[in-house]
This record gives C-alpha cells, structure tokens and sequence, in this order.
C-alpha cells in the first residue's frame, strides 16, 4: 500500500504564559512524533487531554506550523508550503470536526455548506454542476437530497455529523483526519456513524488519522494505534497488540481506567496512576505516575524503540522479547 501521509520528527513547544510570557514555563506539546499512513488504513492517536493528539492532527493538516520535522502529503513534502501552494494541495486532506454544529455555517443551506470546496478546487462548475455532486455525496454519507435546501438546525446531530462527512468527502480526498467525531454523539448514533465511516473507508480506499480517547471506538476503527502521553508517543502498533498485550504502564492505565458497571468486573483491577499526577521534566515523563518506576527511568530518553514502546521497565514481556 502507498503512503498518503507521512509525519517524521514532529515537535511543537508552546510558550508559556501568551503575553506575559516570563510567568511559567513553555510547554512541549509534541515530542518527536513519527507515523506513515497508508490508504485504506486507519491510525488511531490516544490519549487522556492535553496528550497532543489534536496538536499532532493540527500540524498534519498544516493548520499548525510545526517547530521540527517533515510532513509529506503522499510523495510531496508540504512542511513550508504556504498559501496558494498549500490550498492548492488541500482537497488531499481534510478534515471532520467533534462539534458537527459547530462546524457548519447556520446561515448557509446545506448544500451550501457541503459546496463550498467546490468553489475552491473545482471553480469551472456551476451551480447546477456543485448542486448535483453535493446531492451524490450526500446520498453516499445517508442523507437525502430532498434536505438540501434545509439548514443545519433542521438536523439531528447524527445527520449533522453526515453533513460534516459529507463537505470534507466533496473534494475527493485521500486522508480524512477525524478528531474525535463521534464523541458528542449518543451510542447508538455513534455506532452507526463509525459504521459509515467503515464503509466509505472500504468503498473509497480513503486512509483515517483518527483522533480519540474513546477506546472502545479506537477497537472498532482502527488497524492501528499510538498511545500519546505529555507530548509523546509512548506505545505504538497493531490495535490488537497495543489493546491485548501492551507494554507502556500508561497504556494499561487507560485501558484500566475504561467504565465498569459491574462490582465484581473490579476485583483485581488496580489503576498503575499514582497519586502525584505531575508530569515529569527529565527522563521518562509518566515516571511521576508510575508505580513501576525505577530509578534508571530519571534517565531515560522516551523514544520508541523498535518493538513500538518507550519504557525501561514494560509490561507483558517474553523471553523471546
């Protein structure tokens, strides 16, 4: 399978404060984050808020300057395009958003809304043109044409979501980058949602970046997953690998930290999260939550190593490991 998107070496530090900006200190969002996205593939990027999930999809959509590394949208580098040359190149990557409300005009018909990519990377169409894809591709998301004309009030949030899918399927994309689309969602809506994103994904050949703390959701979308903790990626994979055998206590500590209704589920479940919940400045930066931490972890450069995990002490080891 051919890479669509391609990130090596990403870093971005915000500076502590806005304006006052001696007050505190700056804050490493990202650290060093590598992934390469093939088409009809979906990579799931996890963690708790304030991970750097949503900065590393910023920054993959160019809609965040990176301080460090390279960002490739299929063969070509994009990293310092900016511009006419980036709008150019953006129908290869677009976007859903959390907030299908939010995301849309409510001054603006539907088809409008969908539309409006159109007049960006298809200017030749004319109205009667952009009215006719929008109603396919809306039809290929589960929504009528009939609804069109209608506003994005009119809808249920479920719809509304479609709608969302819709307007960033229009431009025929190769990568859509979710951030966390389903999670203002009731269950039922959302199963259906991701359900339709499957199909697409199949129909399409079209690659996810999907960004979640869901992990239920990650189990049922996606192929693969990179764990994200202060900045980091602390564990990456298979679904099935970094869900039923993981290696990072942090990795544990969000699959422990899932709901469980039942009082005897909990027997035996003990969180790894420590009391103090800072994150630590050297070494490994969960080590201040971590109750397998070792005196060596004060000195560990977090970087994944070969087996797709960064910690000196991992969990669920074999010999052969």
């Amino acid at each position: 399978m051919s890479s669509v998107l391609r990130v090596s070496g990403l870093n971005k530090t915000f500076a502590a404060g806005g304006m006052f900006r001696a007050i505190g200190a700056d804050k490493k969002a990202v650290v060093d984050v590598s992934f390469d996205l093939k088409a009809g593939q979906t990579l799931a990027i996890v963690g708790e808020s304030g991970s750097g999930k949503s900065t590393v999809a910023r920054m993959a959509m160019q809609l965040l300057a990176a301080d460090a590394g390279q960002i490739y949208w299929g063969d070509e580098e994009v990293t310092h395009l900016r511009g006419r040359a980036l709008r150019s190149r953006r129908r290869h990557i677009q976007m859903v958003f959390q907030d299908p409300f939010a995301s849309l005009n409510p001054r603006m018909k539907v088809w409008e809304s969908v539309a409006e990519g159109l007049r960006v990377h298809q200017p030749e169409l004319n109205r009667s043109q952009r009215r006719d894809r929008v109603a396919e591709v809306l039809s290929q998301c589960g929504l009528d044409e009939s609804g069109m004309d209608r506003y994005p009030h009119q809808f249920s949030g479920g719809q509304r979501q479609r709608i969302g899918i819709a307007r960033a399927l229009i431009v025929e994309p190769k990568v859509l980058v979710l951030d966390e689309p389903v999670s203002a969602l009731d269950v039922s809506v959302q199963a259906q949602i991701l359900n339709l994103l499957k199909d697409l994904q199949q129909a399409k050949g079209l690659a996810y970046l999907f960004i979640s703390h869901d992990l239920s959701v990650v189990r049922h979308i996606a192929d693969e997953a990179a764990v994200m903790f202060a900045g980091h990626v602390v564990e990456q994979g298979s679904v099935v690998d970094v869900f039923g055998s993981c290696h990072h206590p942090y990795t544990e500590a969000l699959l422990k930290a899932r709901p469980i209704a039942h009082p005897d589920e909990r027997d035996g479940v003990e969180s790894v999260v420590a009391t103090d919940e800072r994150v630590a400045e050297k070494g490994c930066p969960f080590r201040n939550r971590c109750h397998y931490a070792q005196e060596d972890c004060a000195a560990f450069d977090a970087i994944l190593n070969p087996q797709g995990f960064a910690c000196l002490h991992p969990l669920n080891i074999s010999v052969d490991e």
